[in-house]
């Protein structure tokens, strides 16, 4: 009885999110993009200075070859072996540029140590130019971390953390220097891609572009994409059929699938699942085992025994003895108590929804790793009309 409102509360929040799943459509920005209006990922090495003895330890080699190199492209020689780099730590640096980004304009970075620093906290990035994949530079990356964190350490080892201390961010840290060529105007066809593929959400968005133009220029060539030919009044003003297209609503189709993740306990049930008939019974098995220990201990002023007596052993049982000639006995004694829930047999009728199957469950007072075990038996059984999907 103890676990009934947390029973109850779990299934509300899953009806609630079925609920408000089903009761809108969604606009075609959130579920589908254009094909070629994407970010793309840079990436650089760089070094953080200024640290308060927290950067990277001597024997960290990268770290004092880079500061070497870095010092003698700027006319300073210094001896490798004399480097102190605790306040110096190398780091790489990650960001995105945006699509249709244009020279001078700010993007955040995401700067993560490399080495062994202890702590980000207080330092500078130096100017760190970020490439792509052809390796060209795109972006050049500088200024003041912002880490979310700290760590704090005393002489005799302890300390204390907060957070991740060793991974940073700069807010437009850094700067765009070349662009990438993204050309919309002229396009005589666009190429809509759906985040989720399947075949009856295409048909739909189809249909939806369709009637918004009132001629027939969108057409489904798989289950992921919508080819979109442009009208000639529009070649010249893309941007605005674009953006016609995507604050069209659209209902999407989802398959019927439970997600199961038994890490976590946590069942998720889509609103296309339906049961066949069946009788549905589930009792828990609990099993509890408490060890005792019985000492047994001779008067105050018993005699010593000899040696190779006080070697009895306890009975069976597990009751305490007294050992003679003055020995300490001890017996280990075991409680084991076994017990079954008393469950009745439930009838699931044919064609249930997911809230006749929410309800019928909670009536039986399973718990969320319970569900997990009846939803493979009764998908087992050939009821579930729906697939399983394993975390």
């Amino acid at each position: 009885m103890k676990n009934r409102p947390i029973h109850i509360s779990f299934y509300c929040l899953l009806a609630f999110v079925f609920c408000v799943s089903s009761a809108s459509a969604i606009r075609l920005k959130d579920m589908s993009s254009f094909k070629g209006v994407r970010n793309n990922q840079l990436m650089g090495y760089g070094l953080i200075v200024g640290l308060n003895g927290t950067g990277d330890k001597a024997g960290t080699d990268f770290t004092v070859q880079s500061l070497v190199n870095m010092l003698e492209r700027m006319g300073v020689h210094v001896d490798k072996a004399n480097v102190n780099m605790k306040n110096v730590a190398a780091v790489m640096v990650t960001s995105n540029i945006p699509p249709f980004a244009k020279i001078g304009q700010k993007v955040d970075i995401t700067i993560s140590s490399l080495g062994d620093a202890q702590s980000l906290q207080g330092g500078t990035l130096l100017l760190t130019p970020l490439r792509g994949v052809d390796r060209k530079v795109y972006a050049l990356a500088q200024g003041p971390l912002s880490v979310g964190g700290y760590t704090a350490g005393g002489a005799a080892g302890g300390g204390a953390t907060k957070n991740h201390p060793t991974v940073a961010r700069i807010s437009r840290g850094a700067s765009i220097e070349r662009e990438i060529p993204i050309t919309l105007q002229g396009r005589e066809f666009l190429t809509l891609m759906l985040n989720n593929p399947d075949f009856t959400t295409a048909i739909r968005v189809r249909n939806s572009i369709n009637e918004k133009f009132g001629q027939i220029l969108a057409s489904t060539s798989d289950s992921g994409t919508v080819q979109i030919q442009v009208p000639h009044n529009f070649r010249n003003n893309i941007v605005q059929m674009i953006a016609a297209i995507e604050n069209l609503q659209v209902v999407p189709d989802t398959v019927a699938k439970v997600i199961v993740n038994e890490k976590t306990g946590t069942v998720v049930i889509g609103e296309n699942v339906r049961i066949s008939t069946v009788a549905v019974a589930h009792g828990n098995l609990s099993i509890q085992i408490k060890e005792n220990i019985n000492v047994s201990q001779p008067s105050p002023f018993a005699p010593a025994a000899p040696a190779g007596v006080g070697t009895t052993q306890a009975p069976m049982s597990g009751g305490p003895i007294m050992a003679p000639g003055g020995q300490t006995v001890v017996s280990p004694n075991s409680d084991v108590y076994a017990a079954e829930e008393d469950n009745k047999l439930l009838l699931v009728p044919s064609g249930s929804t997911i809230g006749e199957l929410v309800r019928a469950l909670n009536a039986i007072g399973v718990t969320p790793r319970d569900l997990m075990t009846i939803l493979m038996s009764i998908k087992a059984a050939g009821a579930l009309q729906a697939e399983i999907e394993i975390l």
